[in-house]
């Protein structure tokens, strides 16, 4: 009996091992972040716009998997910094779509080393990226079933 594992035991918890893994990547991405003068949740919101270069504010949320109130200030310092602009939807002048300016575009080309830098700074190939992301992407879907 002394030898069954403890299924309350802190590092059998995968929420525990998730918890610890984000707080530590997240921390790891600050000094790679910072010559680009954004945080690691405003890098988030400038991939989404790169990908899509035009998003409205509750599709951004939604692809953020964010809640819209925590989206907005991050739009609005980064509309600051000249790198996006809030522009009223001509299709509907209740919504919001967020669009790059021509900073936020040039934007890109400096953060290319980024996936490269971070990759070497957490010691991992392209293919334990590929294995991690296919992983956690499993969670996440599995993770919105259940809740």
């Amino acid at each position: 009996m002394a030898d069954d594992p403890d299924p309350l035991a802190l590092e059998a918890q995968v929420c525990f091992a998730l918890a610890v893994a984000s707080r530590r990547v997240i921390a790891a991405y600050k000094p790679v972040l910072e010559p680009l003068g954004l945080t690691h949740p405003q890098y988030l919101v400038m991939l989404a716009l790169w990908q899509h270069d035009r998003l409205g504010l509750t599709e951004l949320s939604s692809t953020l998997a964010l809640d819209p109130g925590t989206v907005s200030p991050l739009i609005k310092r980064l509309e600051q910094r000249g790198y996006v602009e809030r522009l009223r939807s001509s299709q509907d002048g209740r919504s919001l779509e967020i669009t790059l300016t021509e900073q936020g575009r040039a934007l890109r080309e400096q953060a290319l080393t980024v996936p490269t830098t971070m990759l070497e700074r957490l010691g991992m190939s392209l293919d334990d990226l590929e294995r991690t992301n296919a992983v956690l992407r499993s969670i996440i879907d599995e993770s919105r079933e259940a809740g």
